[in-house]
């Protein structure tokens, strides 16, 4: 059975910094891409960043390019998402997903949450003003 759990949401002021991380249990192997979705409410689900099963490739929506920083530790089973100079506007439920397939291209995942094969309950983070 596979578990992906997020954690590292919370409050923060504008101009802040959190970093969530995300472990996923149960794959049959560690090479999965993944990524970080977003949503706020009454908006769509939106991609925010996603990473190749090795780690050596990565995907940044324009909202998050050069603030947000996505890694991964296969041996630990781990997704991280450095959050830097935060805004208001950050303010979501963020969801961790697992690519269905090996052969998805980290851009492809963050683009078409179709292909998400597991998702995380979620980690609200607050950026107040």
């Amino acid at each position: 059975q596979v578990q992906v759990v997020e954690s590292g949401g919370g409050l923060v002021q504008a101009g802040g910094s959190l970093r969530l991380s995300c472990t996923a249990s149960g794959l049959t192997r560690d090479d999965f891409p993944m990524g970080w979705f977003r949503q706020a409410p009454g908006k769509e689900r939106e991609g925010v960043s996603c990473i190749n099963g090795s780690g050596g490739r990565t995907y940044y929506g324009d909202s998050v390019k050069g603030r947000f920083t996505i890694s991964r530790d296969n041996a630990k089973n781990t997704l991280y998402l450095q959050m830097n100079t935060l805004k208001p506007e950050d303010t979501a439920m963020y969801y961790c997903a697992v690519g269905g397939s090996i052969y998805y291209r980290e851009d492809d995942v963050c683009r078409s949450s179709r292909i998400v094969a597991y998702w995380g309950q979620g980690t609200q983070v607050t950026v107040s003003s």
